[in-house]
């Protein structure tokens, strides 16, 4: 049993007496936790291994879960796309042997799953805990491990004939490239010495022109929208401004036809998923027209589409309902779609 378990169990015994004083003063109001409905959270797996079911899969299995459950976001062989990171790559045999990712020392170089992964314990818990994105916690045991082995796999780690297990997975640990990655020296870990609490502020030479040290390239800062529209409208959070306003958008051209349906289209939310010549989340505007190229009622067909949602004509990703859009706002958008979104 894992330490949050084993305190949260030490709560609930704690929290006895007060919950038996509750219900002296108000009959029929709370009660105690059981040992089964402690056991029902106690699902998080720890980095020695402890918390893991009992149970196996293999890489074939992992292979056909893949195909049929996350390639849809994360590419075949774990390359991704655009809008998810790759899990696979950036790892070379002699970093297996050393256990540390000598990429990792250039600043530049993408990051993939594998290359900062220091324990296995942590990709199992989490592919059990929100995989796959649409549909979290539906794989079973079984699916799990035989996932996890078939990431192991893409990345050149573990055999074709591999079947992982909780007997095994401690072994397969060794094999992973970051393994000895992960490191208390620094200073959220270290407690030597006295704390830098008495820190004097310098206040020469100080920089006059300050430039955001972290930022998105110019290619990429539109590419999902505008972000400054997609983050939370309270708080002192703010997204940058990457697109024009929503009122310039909508004002610089009438809302048919050009620029004029491609800022409605924005403003809806649309391009945030699909571009209009290539695949981000849902498919490109350009494939939808050809798919429908001909159909006398297709504009009818994917409008319904817009307003009610659909899964499973382009993959396994759900496209969701719009009901906040207006009827004459997706027959705009639908009819500019199928003319070739120009």
């Amino acid at each position: 049993m894992s330490r949050w378990a084993r305190a949260l169990l030490a709560g609930v015994a704690l929290s006895g007496a007060g919950v038996a004083l509750a219900q002296e003063r108000h009959v029929g109001v709370g009660r105690a936790a059981t040992p089964a409905e402690v056991r029902a959270w106690d699902i998080d797996v720890r980095a020695d291994f402890k918390g893991l079911p009992a149970g196996s899969g293999s890489v074939a299995r992992g292979r056909d879960v893949w195909d049929a459950k996350c390639a849809s976001c994360h590419g075949t062989f774990g390359e991704s796309n655009e809008v998810f990171t790759p899990i696979v790559g950036g790892t070379t045999q002699e970093d297996i042997k050393t256990g540390r990712v000598k990429a990792l020392l250039n600043p530049e170089t993408p990051r993939s799953t594998l290359m900062k992964l220091s324990r296995i314990s942590t990709l199992w818990d989490y592919i059990n805990r929100a995989m796959p994105w649409t549909a979290p916690k539906t794989l079973t045991t079984e699916e799990v491990y035989a996932v996890t082995a078939y990431v192991l796999n893409l990345g050149d780690l573990v055999p074709d004939e591999l079947v992982l297990s909780d007997r095994n997975m401690a072994q397969v640990q060794q094999k992973l490239p970051n393994r000895n990655g992960m490191t208390r020296e620094h200073g959220l870990w270290s407690v030597r010495g006295k704390p830098d609490v008495k820190n004097v502020a310098c206040m020469k030479d100080c920089e006059q022109d300050v430039k955001i040290t972290s930022a998105l390239p110019e290619a990429a800062k539109d590419v999902h929208g505008n972000l400054a529209d997609q983050t939370r409208g309270f708080g002192p959070v703010r997204g940058v401004q990457t697109a024009p306003s929503r009122v310039a958008q909508v004002n610089v051209a009438p809302r048919t036809g050009g620029e004029g349906t491609r800022a409605l289209a924005t403003e809806s939310g649309c391009l945030a998923c699909h571009g209009v010549s290539n695949k981000i989340v849902g498919p490109a505007f350009s494939d939808i027209a050809a798919k429908y190229k001909g159909q006398a009622d297709s504009g009818q067909k994917l409008a319904g589409k817009v307003r009610n949602g659909s899964t499973g004509v382009w993959g396994q990703i759900p496209m969701p309902p719009q009901p906040q859009l207006k009827d004459d706002d997706i027959k705009t958008i639908v009819a500019w779609i199928l003319s070739g979104s120009k």
